[in-house]
């Protein structure tokens, strides 16, 4: 048996308040496991809410200056702080049940009279329990080990520490969890970074400096590969001398057309199988801020597990960055939808409610995959299950984890690697060119991977929502859709065909619509004027009761039928705000002037019940032809999967970038738009 370090306490170099909160906690508060329950149902998150509104951080907070290093923390004198937080405490239940350790030590130096560190844990329930305790003699300064065990978190808990200094300051200098692991386990692997970029060369090669020049992560980086698909360079960027010098020769520039986010990372897992000299493979947003530190430690835990195992990193939001998004996500089976399990919180702010406090934290949240923007692969999986699916963006990640899966290879989402990204709260990609790409890729998830006759409720869902979108005037969207489900049906073995041209094409087809073509200035529109006051005065902002919906609902698309009221055809009816535009609103409109959710622009939509008629026609013809044909069409998709995310098949898609004179080419038409 060897010693391995699992994890170390850190502190954040550049000092930033607003992430303290991750590190470090001066809240006594403890774990109120009394005062509501966890639980899936609506009455528990109910309870669950009335306690976060009751008891959020109102207390003391550290401060910056309190930091003596990437290790070291100050305590002032009489003062308690708690490491029990999100990236120095020990989640012990991932361990646990992952990997192949069993005990764990925690060896804590302090330099201060009469300080303490106190050890607690906590159960999978959140109820927490004081472990053991060790205090400083007179000379004001030691180093106490503590043994502990896994075997109680079989269901969920962490360990952490509490310092409390005495009559004076005192000195956190290190922390470290280590274990006694085989000497096959001694060598920690290393990883090849996949960083796919499109037009963001700043952020990107502030991405890559942070890598290069952490001196800890250098023995784990094999290469970083910088897959540049836009047109843009990150090498143009003022800030790539810094990132190119910090790298040298393990920085690697490809640049190729624009074939998404799945083209993108299966070039650089291409690139990684082919060289095979790491044990990893990184999937990296080029829009994130990295904690460098959670790298390390998504290595050292994949090297530990028990089997191969995909490691992917939590997200928190780049714009509030105490706020928790993403835990872990699931596949719900009968719709077939991606979401966060129903016993986790999607958005969660540690700065106003501690780790020790988040009751629903403590239990283990098993994932079926973990998005791309942080994601240790295996290079062993990308030899068995093969690259990527061509998708260009949606649904690549979560398919490749549900394939994964099936293969006997899990995802731990693990709790202590984190990057800083836009919240998918923040977006709204289901109504613009990216609904094509949201709708396609689903159903060839689900052809491939439901366990459902037909898919569970994919095809009715998929009918609502189309229907939705109709009724809402969304002609455009409802197009690509209808153009989604045709290029399913019709089979898998265009998808890398169509993987370089098909956004361009999209994007074509789409601007000839009324309701895709955006304005910056409200001016720009019509005034609102219509021939009936709003029934009762009432306004847009108002939500309708359930009944009221199911109504709306049912008549909608009755009314969708009629011709549309003759001054809509000029004047917008009413502007709607992005937060307000539901189908239930839209449906009682024959025109309106909408605001994107961006905030930048606006559309005009307008009824035209022919279209209408037409696009309803079309969307109940194919709707019937999946429930007809889905039982075939999956067993193609499923016999053509080992081809078509071979790394032979991927290289034929890349030939005219990597062969001679390719690689440095223009990005072509394709590179229209982004890659979400």
């Amino acid at each position: 048996m060897i010693t391995r370090l699992l994890q170390r306490q850190i502190l954040p170099l550049d000092r930033d308040f607003d992430v303290l909160p991750l590190y470090v906690d001066p809240e006594e508060a403890r774990l109120d496991a009394d005062k509501y329950q966890v639980g899936g149902n609506r009455a528990a998150k109910a309870l669950n809410q009335a306690a976060i509104r009751q008891t959020t951080s109102t207390g003391r907070s550290v401060r910056p200056d309190q930091i003596e290093s990437r290790t070291a923390m100050r305590v002032d004198a009489g003062e308690r702080l708690s490491f029990g937080t999100y990236f120095n405490a020990f989640p012990a239940s991932y361990w646990r049940r992952w990997t192949v350790v069993k005990d764990v030590t925690l060896t804590v130096r302090l330099r201060g009279a009469g300080a303490s560190v106190i050890v607690y844990k906590s159960m999978a329930n959140g109820r927490s329990q004081r472990v053991e305790s060790a205090s400083t003699d007179e000379l004001g300064s030691g180093e106490f080990s503590f043994e502990l065990s896994l075997k109680p978190f079989v269901d969920g808990g962490w360990y952490w520490y509490d310092v409390v200094a005495g009559d004076e300051d005192a000195v956190v200098e290190s922390a470290e969890w280590t274990a006694e692991v085989p000497e096959d386990r001694a060598a920690h692997g290393t990883v090849d970074v996949a960083i796919t970029t499109m037009n963001r060369p700043d952020f990107c090669a502030r991405l890559i400096a942070q890598l290069g020049e952490d001196p800890d992560v250098a023995p784990y980086l094999d290469t970083v590969l910088v897959m540049e698909q836009g047109t843009d360079l990150v090498v143009d960027s003022p800030e790539f001398p810094r990132a190119e010098k910090s790298l040298g020769d393990r920085l690697r520039v490809i640049r190729q057309g624009n074939l998404g986010g799945s083209g993108g990372y299966a070039r650089g897992q291409l690139e990684s199988v082919r060289k095979g000299t790491a044990t990893y493979a990184l999937m990296m947003d080029d829009d994130v801020v990295c904690e460098p530190e959670g790298l390390i430690r998504a290595v050292t835990f994949g090297d530990l597990a028990r089997r191969p195992t995909i490691v992917g990193g939590h997200m928190f939001s780049l714009f509030s960055r105490a706020r928790l998004h993403s835990f872990g996500e699931i596949v719900q089976p009968w719709r077939f939808w991606w979401m966060s399990p129903l016993d986790t919180y999607p958005d969660w702010d540690l700065g106003a409610r501690n780790l020790r406090s988040s009751r629903w934290l403590h239990k283990r949240v098993d994932a079926d995959f973990n998005g791309w923007f942080m994601c240790l692969i295996p290079r062993r999986v990308l030899d068995e299950i093969g690259l990527s699916l061509p998708l260009f963006i949606k649904w690549d990640d979560s398919e490749f984890g549900l394939r994964a899966k099936a293969a006997g290879f899990p995802t731990v989402t693990f709790p202590g690697a984190a990057v800083w990204h836009v919240p998918w709260t923040d977006k709204n990609d289901a109504l613009d060119w990216q609904a094509y790409f949201h709708l396609r890729n689903r159903f060839v998830a689900a052809l491939l991977h439901s366990t459902y006759p037909r898919g569970g409720r994919m095809i009715r869902e998929s009918l609502n929502h189309q229907i939705a979108h109709l009724v809402s005037m969304q002609y455009s969207t409802a197009e690509l859709r209808v153009m989604a489900l045709e290029d399913v049906l019709a089979g898998p073995e265009r998808l890398h065909e169509m993987l370089p041209t098909r956004l361009a094409e999209v994007n074509r087809f789409r601007k000839q619509f009324e309701d895709a073509q955006l304005h910056d200035d409200l001016d720009d529109f019509p005034p609102v004027r219509r021939t009936k006051p709003p029934k009762k005065g009432k306004d847009i902002a108002e939500v309708p009761g359930r009944l009221s919906q199911l109504i709306t609902a049912g008549t909608a698309p009755l009314r969708q039928l009629l011709p549309p009221r003759e001054l809509s055809r000029k004047h917008p009816e009413a502007e709607i705000r992005a937060m307000d535009a539901k189908w239930y609103r839209l449906a009682g409109f024959d025109s309106a002037v909408v605001s994107m959710n961006d905030g930048t622009s606006a559309a005009f939509y307008r009824r035209d019940h022919r279209q209408f008629r037409d696009l309803l026609k079309r969307t109940l013809e194919l709707h019937e032809r999946f429930r007809r044909e889905w039982p075939e069409l999956a067993q193609r998709y499923r016999e053509a999967l080992p081809e078509i995310t071979s790394p032979e098949t991927w290289e034929r898609t890349f030939a005219p970038w990597t062969e001679p004179d390719g690689a440095d080419s223009d990005a072509s038409e394709a590179s229209e738009g982004s890659r979400g």
